[in-house]
């Protein structure tokens, strides 16, 4: 058992204190973490530790009091998608195609949860359009690492390949902060068209009033924005009409929050951002570009809005498409979490939920303390790898603890249909059911 605090979790958290703004760590912060049992999230590296710092930080930025946290609650969200239940059967979190390939000279990750990027992948790899894991692992083991990745890739599929950490590579990662704020805009921007604090205020509710649109989708970036509607924010989520998102994974994210459907190219999301007061992205860099949707380009047409961007890869690879899964397999997490040469993988997909709490966090602690000025934050799943990577571990077996997850659930019935998820990690809060997916006006 590890000790009941780690010094890891509290320098984790005094350098995300130190990203996000200038006013010092309150002193009883760490005072109240030392109180907890550790997460119960067993691996060899430090994912307790980040999972509490990464929750730690956004409960500190809202005002409310870190020492309420329960580490049971923040293992239960970190793997919410195992406790779901859609009608009272839990979804096919993990598709055929998704997995880990040994090719001819090692392993391959691929992602094919998207029916799209399955589609790609079976593509790329010469099979039908009905061919399932047993054909693939044949047609893997014929192909080098590198020349599956290349195939899935060029065809639109995703894949990587699995290797080992690269030390020099994190260290670089590590010396850019872990969360990216830039200032945009002149001192004194724009404010008239941006809210003032609502009478509904409250210390439960610090975020309330203010306008947050969402512009993400499968699991970082929405458990970011959930975490600002359960602190009081309007968030509405626009997701493109053409790209149908997975309906389970909503609910599993969606709590608080309305969704829509709406083309990026239309005037009217530029009407919603007129009036919004933060914008979440999730999308990649690139594409975010072409579409005239990128940080610069937003705080240039909208002054005084704080926009966050979330990516898999980070500013250096802007056309990379990835998911947790991925960064963990090509960072080296996966080979470190593995056994006997066979790469595995963290109990929970801790780089994604771990940066969606410290983006919360970011955006918590700028929109508590507005301006006028434009504000812009960054962060990636990989550089999360790289904290990860860079913290204390065990070389030790691990075995995952049994967690009673019942106090932790929620049921809801949505649109008629019953729902079990997963409370949220954040302490005390009250939380509203999701919405179905795209079934809102999009407007405030």
């Amino acid at each position: 058992m590890p000790p009941p605090f780690s010094d890891t979790t509290a320098d984790l958290l005094a350098r995300v204190w130190r990203d996000t703004g200038d006013a010092p760590l309150p002193a009883d912060s760490v005072a109240s973490l030392c109180t907890l049992d550790p997460v119960p999230l067993a691996s060899r590296t430090a994912t307790a530790e980040l999972a509490l710092a990464s929750v730690a930080a956004v409960t500190v930025a809202a005002g409310l009091d870190p020492g309420s946290i329960d580490p049971r609650r923040v293992a239960v969200a970190y793997r919410s998608d195992r406790y779901l239940l859609v009608d009272g059967t839990p979804p096919p979190v993990w598709a055929p195609l998704s997995g880990f390939w040994e090719s001819g000279d090692g392993w391959v990750r691929t992602h094919g949860n998207y029916p799209h990027h399955a589609r790609a992948l079976r593509r790329a790899l010469g099979l039908s359009g009905s061919a399932g894991a047993e054909a693939v692992t044949r047609r893997m083991s014929t192909l080098s690492t590198d020349e599956a990745v290349g195939l899935i890739s060029a065809a639109g599929g995703l894949a990587v390949a699995v290797r080992h950490e690269d030390p020099e590579a994190d260290r670089a990662q590590r010396a850019a902060p872990l969360l990216d704020i830039a200032v945009a805009g002149p001192e004194g921007g724009r404010t008239k068209d941006r809210r003032t604090s609502s009478p509904a205020v409250s210390a439960r509710a610090p975020l309330a009033g203010l306008r947050v649109l969402d512009l993400t989708r499968v699991i970082a970036g929405p458990v970011c924005t959930r975490t600002l509607a359960l602190l009081g924010a309007d968030v509405l989520r626009l997701d493109p009409p053409q790209l149908p998102e997975l309906p389970w994974q909503h609910l599993d994210t969606g709590h608080g929050k309305r969704t829509a459907r709406l083309d990026a190219r239309s005037p009217e999301l530029h009407a919603l951002l007129k009036s919004a007061d933060a914008v979440v992205l999730g999308y990649r860099p690139a594409s975010l570009d072409r579409l005239g949707l990128s940080p610069d380009a937003l705080v240039e047409q909208h002054p005084g809005l704080l926009v966050a961007q979330l990516s898999a890869w980070g500013p250096d690879h802007p056309e990379r498409a990835g998911f947790d899964s991925l960064v963990q397999a090509e960072s080296g997490i996966a080979m470190i979490e593995g056994d006997d040469g066979r790469p595995g993988a963290l109990p929970a997909q801790a780089l994604d939920h771990s940066s969606g709490y410290l983006l919360a966090a970011a955006l918590t602690r700028l929109l508590r303390a507005r301006d006028g000025r434009s504000r812009i934050v960054r962060t990636s799943l990989r550089r999360v790898a790289a904290e990860l990577l860079g913290m204390p571990r065990t070389t030790a077996a691990v075995r995952a603890p049994e967690i009673d997850a019942s106090a932790h659930l929620a049921r809801f019935d949505v649109d008629g249909t019953p729902i079990v998820t997963a409370a949220p990690a954040l302490p005390g809060l009250r939380f509203e059911a999701p919405h179905a997916w795209g079934t809102d006006a999009p407007r405030w």
